[in-house]
């Protein structure tokens, strides 16, 4: 289970990332988790995903 705060969500999504996952996708699918309401809820929060990095990363304004 993803933690609901957008910053722990951030925090453990980046580590399983970087641990165990090829990319967003393969974690989702492996997580069952919705892959839309993850980006939004990041999103929400400053973050978006960068496939280079195969992480979440702060938009700069």
């Amino acid at each position: 289970m993803l933690p609901k705060d957008p910053i722990l969500l951030m925090s453990v999504v980046n580590t399983r990332l970087r641990d165990r996952y090829a990319d967003l996708d393969a974690l989702c699918d492996d997580l069952n988790a919705d892959k839309a309401a993850l980006t939004e809820t990041l999103a929400a929060a400053g973050y978006v995903y960068s496939a280079d990095h195969n992480q979440f990363i702060f938009k700069k304004s």
